[in-house]
């Protein structure tokens, strides 16, 4: 009966700080936290949750931090894409909304995974960089409100999806001035403008996750990586090879020079729950094993 109190007692607590900080009400975006310590939410129909897929460090031989990923399904049981439940989001009107809780719901799962240490990578859609300001200082609440600092995020832009080079400067502008960290995502696809990487100065570049798996069966793709690798650190920035679905693979990511890795070889997407203290010692030392064998 304490432990009942004490959930009860959680939740009150965080319905007050959604509603005052974020303008966020748990009954209007049906946010709750189950007993495995997780929260998931409901909102338009649609049920989220979030998954983290770790992204590992070669050199020090450990997790460097995780991807956050919505994982949208109708009814709690038909499986959707976080582009679909966007996309239905901003034709209801809601985006700004549906991004806000998004965020709030991955905030609250980080916290299940780590206390202290790790980075958070998290998407940011290209239609919401224009109210930056705004939205920055809301998010930025909801990090405060749970022990989160600013510089244990990382904000991932796909900048091939913004033409506007004002717009995306003042964008990383405003996130870096709070203390995010900045990340420029999928490059290396076809809308990519590498002009971009001097011009905004990421903290890390994630390539294309095409661009690994490419490399694989085209040796012309993989003389070109420890180059590109090359420039993005000469930019004081960090590679993230991510894609990596195979040994071989995994080697030619080794080869570039880069030291941070993604990929469904390394790990899969999970749920918070499975990435709890026990668990992750489990997976950090499997993952670290095969990195040193590599």
């Amino acid at each position: 009966m304490a432990e009942l109190k004490t959930t009860a007692s959680h939740v009150e607590q965080l319905r007050l700080q959604l509603k005052e900080s974020l303008q966020l009400d748990l009954d209007d975006y049906g946010l709750t936290e189950q007993f495995t310590g997780e929260f998931n939410s409901t909102y338009l129909g649609v049920q989220l949750n979030t998954a983290f897929q770790p992204i590992y460090d070669s050199e020090a031989g450990d997790l460097f931090g995780h991807e956050a990923l919505l994982r949208p399904s109708l009814g709690g049981e038909l499986a959707s894409t976080p582009e679909f439940a966007f996309t239905y989001a901003e034709q209801a009107g809601k985006l700004v909304e549906f991004d806000r809780v998004s965020r709030t719901l991955h905030i609250l799962n980080f916290r299940q995974i780590y206390a202290e240490n790790g980075l958070l990578f998290l998407n940011v859609h290209p239609k919401l960089l224009i109210s930056v300001n705004e939205h920055g200082k809301v998010f930025e609440r909801i990090l405060h409100a749970n022990s989160v600092p600013t510089d244990r995020v990382v904000i991932e832009i796909q900048e091939g999806l913004v033409e506007q080079d004002k717009q995306l400067t003042e964008a990383i502008d405003n996130y870096r001035d709070r203390g995010y960290r900045i990340a420029i995502d999928r490059f290396g696809s076809a809308q990519s403008h590498i002009d971009r990487l001097w011009k905004f100065s990421p903290d890390f570049v994630k390539l294309d996750l095409n661009l690994i798996q490419k490399a694989e069966s085209d040796e012309r793709v993989r003389k070109i990586l420890p180059g590109l690798v090359k420039i993005i650190r000469d930019l004081g920035a960090q590679a993230v090879i991510t894609g990596i679905e195979t040994q071989t693979q995994l080697n030619i990511a080794i080869e570039t020079g880069s030291t941070l890795f993604q990929g469904y070889f390394l790990a899969k997407p999970v749920a918070a729950k499975e990435l709890q203290p026990s668990a992750l010692f489990k997976r950090t030392t499997s993952k670290s094993n095969i990195l040193v064998a590599a």
